[in-house]
């Protein structure tokens, strides 16, 4: 089994605005560390080299993040590595606070590239009937086969 996540975020202006291009210029750094780091399977991406002309729930000042990884741990190592948080930190700059869960994680048979749908459906499950094993979030993991956390990861961005 592999680790699949999805992440949306609502923009708060339009990619092409002054406001977002710090943001659009750390993307391809960004996916580069991605793409590179040490358990990373397979991201979302269109023939652009990114996800951003992807729409999710059909919303177009919602962007999509969607990636498949080895293990929590690997995504993780990612996620609060250094290259990451710096994006991280500036996201109130760029996109709304979340008033829902904006994020997902499901495990995926190896070599499953899940669909901008799927990553929908899990979102929706989520945000209905909270954190199981058919979904979670980065708070509360679940093992690939379990009804109980993996583990809670404690680290600060």
């Amino acid at each position: 089994m592999e680790l699949a996540q999805v992440n949306i975020s609502r923009l708060l202006a339009p990619l092409d605005s002054p406001r977002l291009k710090e943001f659009v210029d750390a993307l391809d750094e960004v996916n580069a560390v991605a793409d590179a780091a040490s358990g990373f399977r397979w991201r979302l991406q269109s023939e652009a080299g990114d996800a951003t002309a992807i729409r999710v729930f059909d919303d177009d000042w919602l962007i999509v993040n969607m990636s498949v990884w080895e293990s929590p741990e690997t995504l993780l190592d990612y996620v609060y590595g250094e290259a990451h948080r710096a994006v991280l930190r500036g996201r109130r700059k760029w996109f709304h606070r979340p008033t829902e869960a904006m994020t997902a994680l499901w495990w995926v048979p190896a070599g499953h590239r899940p669909s901008v749908a799927e990553a929908e459906e899990r979102l929706v499950h989520l945000r209905a009937h909270g954190p199981s094993s058919h979904v979670f979030t980065l708070k509360q993991i679940y093992g690939e086969q379990s009804i109980t956390p993996y583990f809670t990861p404690r680290r600060n961005i």
